[in-house]
């Protein structure tokens, strides 16, 4: 298997880190816009000969379809954040590569209704180009990151091993994680993070299909496993939201994030005063008149979330909860993976969310290089069978939990 890994960023980098202590692939390209990231990322491998740095911009199809054919890459693993996945997806048919990414196609309010009806949502351009992929026999494996991803994985096991009936998958994600010395500093991407929070939450309903609520909609408090505790978490738009009734029955699906209510209200803000907008503004500048993104510029004034893992302190939990029956019995269980920031900086150097989102296209690369993982069209993790990543997963050093509820 030979990989072009697209983002040198956080989760990128953390990739690399990881995909280096394994053999099941023979070269990995790491390609940024800043050649300076990507020579970092390789550089710090100290001297793996299966790693090489090149530039690239994410959104030019045809450089990145050049770049594949150059260096004989069999897959395209996008790392970028979610305006570059159609861009990057085309690049990949194109040059008849496998395409992998952890973020979707990305999503559009309804004009008229946004709080009860979908208009575009996540996903849908790439599922739009689906019988292409089919029909050439190419896979596009989408949302295998963390969340979507290995949430998608426990999905697919409970209804295969643990429920004759599932009534309802809820993801749930929460963390007690700080950051010293910052009063506000997301660890995850914070483009992507106003992304899903502002915008109208998804919510799957077996009669009545995907609708939409009001964001931050429907709070709950869940206790979240290994010392975490009780976190407030809310309705947020979530790829699982859109993948999961795809290939698993159940009569609801949602998803809610353990923001906090300083956080909600940081990004309630942020969306009052304009600065969540992605269309770009005229701000004058010394050269004259710049047009600029309100979020690039929010962006661009928070700390690098990769940069954060030395100040960081505590544990981030991603996880799947069933509610159904199991052999004529009500049954309810959580699936889950924990990672401890300590643990994730001393072994690999990379901060505990970042990591914990780059492991699992990791393990899901090395499934399909050694055929455990095989299909044609655009296909979620629930498509694939969940016992051989969670027993991988664990062999990688992090070993998932399950606790009946």
């Amino acid at each position: 298997m030979r990989v072009l890994l697209v983002g040198a960023g956080g989760v990128g980098t953390a990739v690399t880190r990881i995909a280096a202590r394994r053999p099941f692939f023979e070269a990995m390209v790491v390609a940024d816009y800043d050649p300076a990231r990507a020579e970092a990322a390789v550089a710090a491998l100290g001297g793996d000969d299966r790693f090489h740095a090149e530039r690239v911009d994410a959104s030019d199809e045809t450089a990145v379809t050049e770049l594949l054919a150059r260096h004989r890459c069999d897959v395209l693993l996008n790392a970028t954040d979610p305006r570059f996945v159609m861009p990057l997806f085309r690049a990949a048919r194109a040059a008849g590569a496998t395409y992998v990414d952890m973020a979707m196609s990305l999503s559009r309010p309804h004009s008229e209704k946004p709080y009860e009806e979908c208009g575009v949502k996540l996903g849908d351009e790439q599922f739009a180009l689906a019988r292409e992929w089919e029909e050439a026999g190419a896979l596009a494996l989408v949302g295998m990151g963390v969340e979507p991803g290995l949430s998608d994985v426990f999905a697919r096991y409970a209804a295969d091993e643990l429920f004759d009936e599932i009534e309802e998958i809820g993801v749930r994600d929460g963390a007690n994680l700080t950051v010293e010395g910052y009063d506000f500093a997301p660890s995850f991407s914070i483009w992507t993070t106003i992304e899903e929070c502002l915008n109208p939450p998804v919510v799957y309903e077996e009669d009545r299909g995907w609708f939409t609520t009001e964001p931050f909609s429907e709070p709950e408090v869940f206790d979240f496993p290994d010392g975490i505790g009780p976190v407030e978490c809310v309705n947020v738009e979530h790829e699982e939201v859109l993948l999961m009734p795809r290939w698993v029955d159940a009569r609801r699906v949602t998803f809610k994030y353990g923001l906090g209510g300083e956080f909600v209200d940081t990004l309630k803000t942020l969306h009052q005063l304009g600065l969540d907008r992605t269309t770009p503004v005229t701000v004058p500048s010394p050269s004259g008149p710049v047009a600029v993104s309100p979020r690039d510029v929010v962006a661009a004034c928070l700390p690098d979330p990769a940069t954060l893992g030395e100040r960081m302190h505590g544990k981030t939990c991603a996880g799947t909860w069933v509610k159904g029956v199991k052999d004529g019995a009500p049954r309810e269980v959580y699936l889950y993976h924990v990672v401890d920031n300590q643990w994730s900086m001393a072994e690999y150097g990379s901060q505990a969310v970042v990591w914990q989102t780059a492991v699992n296209p990791v393990v899901a690369l090395e499934l399909l290089a050694t055929g455990a993982w095989s299909g044609a069209g655009v296909l979620g993790p629930e498509a694939f069978d969940a016992r051989p990543f969670l027993d991988l997963l664990t062999a990688y050093g992090s070993p998932w939990g399950l606790r009946e509820q």
